[in-house]
């Protein structure tokens, strides 16, 4: 699932990142009003963290302008503002939830997980099948048929990319901008090593293969009949 955080500071924004790629979601992160609106006008998020106090459009008046523009990403505003007039204005700006600063990462999590619930009941889907495996984006499991699979932050995050695109040949550039948010290096060898990894877990003890390799372009997950 893709994640916006709008927020200036250099190390709670870090903070933020580096927790929610470790809980296997994808990341963009920018610092001001500006660009976070014309980041979110453009690209589909499953839920935005936006702060209050940003440099050029404030946090409040960003919701705002994406709310009358017709943007329902589900939006976590976040603030040192404690007041119960502070979270009233939050809200009635078009925030869904809103958590005061300082906050414990896991209660973070906790309210982004319920907005992306309240979201996907009536729009995009929470889980995704191919073939006997199912993905369920929500609970964040994994299983083929009655088995379920264990996966590690990262290796669900590939597989949740694989099967979004299911059918479609991914490269390793692709793979790797994706699932670790930086260039491709192409001396590296860490999606092939990933790669390995899942296929040991959801391919190795199952007649059906769902990941094939594409030599020289990428990989690809499909249910071949």
């Amino acid at each position: 699932m893709n994640i916006c955080v709008v927020e200036d500071d250099r190390g709670i924004a870090d903070f933020l990142k580096k927790g929610l790629k470790e809980a296997g979601f994808a990341v963009d992160h920018v610092s001001s009003g500006e660009d976070a609106y014309d980041l979110l006008k453009i690209r589909h998020y499953d839920a935005a963290i936006i702060d209050i106090m940003l440099p050029g459009i404030d946090g409040l008046s960003l919701i705002e302008n994406l709310r009358n523009e017709g943007n329902q990403t589900p939006i976590l505003i976040l603030s040192a503002k404690r007041d119960v007039d502070d979270r009233v204005s939050g809200f009635r700006s078009g925030g869904d939830d809103y958590l005061v600063k300082p906050f414990s990462f896991a209660e973070l999590m906790a309210r982004i997980q319920a907005l992306i619930r309240r979201s996907t009941r009536s729009s995009s889907p929470t889980s995704f099948q191919a073939g006997d495996l199912t993905l369920d984006l929500v609970s964040h499991q994994a299983s083929r048929g009655e088995t379920r699979i264990e996966l590690q932050p990262r290796e669900f995050a590939l597989l949740e990319y694989l099967i979004r695109n299911k059918g479609q040949v991914l490269s390793k550039t692709m793979i790797m901008e994706h699932v670790w948010d930086y260039s491709f290096d192409p001396q590296t060898n860490v999606v092939d090593v990933l790669v390995s990894r899942l296929r040991s877990k959801i391919d190795k003890d199952f007649e059906q293969k769902l990941i094939h390799t594409v030599r020289g372009v990428g990989y690809v997950l499909k249910a071949e009949e």
